[in-house]
């Protein structure tokens, strides 16, 4: 009898939280790739006022962990601009796009599904969206 009052306490624990935690690992996966965007971001503004301007979008993110033009850019920090030696991938293991543009730059995470656009957990996520 105790054992079936236990069950039950249990089972009616379980009905209020599970709700609550169902899409919240999702939720977190988005932020987590706002907040490294924002990371990527701060290393691509301290590459601009070292080098002058951004790297292009060929260049990439991959101009933050080593030198892409030896010529060009002469002073680029010994280390890099990043702290790892490998591109970083957002949340779902995903590479994030760079795009340079006349107005400064965008970074995107493909979300879930790792394709452009989508809805819900597989929406793109832009870093000028997270700033809002």
């Amino acid at each position: 009898m105790e054992l079936m009052i236990v069950i039950i306490i249990l089972g009616l624990l379980a009905s209020l939280i599970m709700p609550n935690l169902i899409g919240k690992g999702e939720q977190a996966k988005r932020k987590l790739a706002c907040i490294q965007m924002k990371t990527i971001s701060e290393s691509l503004k301290m590459f601009k006022m070292e080098q002058g301007n951004y790297p292009d979008t060929e260049m990439g993110i991959k101009a933050l962990i080593s030198n892409p033009d030896p010529e060009k850019f002469t002073n680029y920090p010994k280390g890099g601009y990043l702290d790892s030696k490998t591109i970083p991938k957002d949340p779902w293991k995903h590479p994030f796009i760079y795009v340079l543009s006349d107005n400064g730059f965008e970074l995107i995470s493909l979300g879930a599904d790792g394709k452009e656009g989508g809805k819900n957990e597989n929406k793109d996520i832009l870093f000028s969206k997270c700033l809002k």
